[in-house]
């Protein structure tokens, strides 16, 4: 008796946030929304301040900003590149001289201080040389570089943690634990959950779809076009202007999906209790994964099935 009180008690509270948030006006929501959208899209076109590719023939240029220029173009780094070792430790050759070597440990930081090529190299051709400081510097691979050493860029670092593959791993273990806590919980009780018992919004169901959007771009940047997603990778931004086309479809989704997002915060709340909105995030967080998981896993499959035929 007193579970069956408790459940309708919640029933009655959930009733009572969904009444008390209901909008007197259908549009003004999604005013609100295309007002929020209209909003950080000024914004980004304020601050996006991105120079484009200078004309290496000028003659105004010296040798050195040539050099440096082509290099950030062909290599999509250059010189003054500031990274941090994230491998345990990278033994740092000090050429010429055989058999000596500067160890680096992770979290030191390191600048790009100079190129070099070395043709005679089975393994790797280009040679980097990096600066820890006026005693610590020696010369690494470039290829050996790439899988030790992360930009500093807190946006480069973002980017290396999603992609790592222990993140995607965590991701779907998370993703399995929240849907099965809350299928328990949802038999138990008349919880709120995406597309079983949703709320009165359609914003749930947007901020899935753009989810899913998303991640295929970025599955398709990565199979496509990874030079330039290395580039992305090495000099980032948050801009979606001055930049590749897919690079601003996917910049513009992430933006989207932040305003979405606030915009399905602010109905949860008004319409539910704050005990069964955060049961409902929980649920949308998993569903969000999923979408990510289907839609990467689908382009991959699709990919495949064409090159097979």
């Amino acid at each position: 008796m007193r579970s069956e009180e408790r459940a309708h008690n919640e029933r009655l509270a959930n009733d009572r946030y969904r009444e008390a948030g209901r909008d007197k006006h259908p549009l003004r929501s999604l005013r609100s929304l295309l007002f929020c959208i209209l909003y950080f899209s000024c914004f980004i076109a304020l601050v996006s301040c991105h120079y484009s590719r200078p004309n290496l023939e000028d003659e105004h240029l010296s040798k050195e900003t040539r050099d440096s220029l082509a290099y950030l173009f062909e290599r999509h780094y250059t010189w003054n590149t500031n990274l941090e070792v994230l491998a345990d430790s990278v033994n740092l050759a000090c050429l010429p001289v055989k058999d000596c070597y500067n160890m680096l440990y992770r979290g030191d930081r390191v600048v790009v201080a100079e190129f070099a090529i070395h043709p005679a190299d089975s393994v790797d051709s280009v040679w980097v040389k990096l600066a820890h400081s006026q005693e610590v510097q020696g010369w690494l691979r470039e290829s050996e570089m790439m899988h030790a050493f992360v930009p500093t860029d807190s946006i480069s670092q973002a980017i290396y943690l999603f992609s790592d593959t222990h993140a995607s791993y965590f991701i779907i273990i998370f993703a399995l634990f929240v849907a099965v806590w809350l299928f328990r919980a949802f038999r138990r009780k008349q919880l709120r959950m995406v597309y079983f018992n949703d709320i009165d919004s359609l914003y749930p169901l947007l901020l899935c779809l753009l989810m899913a959007f998303c991640a295929t771009i970025y599955e398709s940047i990565q199979v496509f076009a990874p030079e330039t997603w290395q580039h992305f990778y090495f000099n980032p931004t948050l801009s979606p202007f001055k930049v590749p086309l897919v690079l601003s479809a996917f910049l513009m989704g992430i933006w989207l999906f932040i305003v979405v997002l606030l915009a399905v915060l602010d109905d949860l709340f008004r319409q539910l209790s704050p005990a069964a909105a955060v049961f409902y995030l929980l649920g949308l967080a998993s569903c969000c994964i999923f979408c990510y998981l289907f839609s990467t896993t689908t382009f991959l499959y699709c990919k495949r099935s064409c090159y097979f035929y």
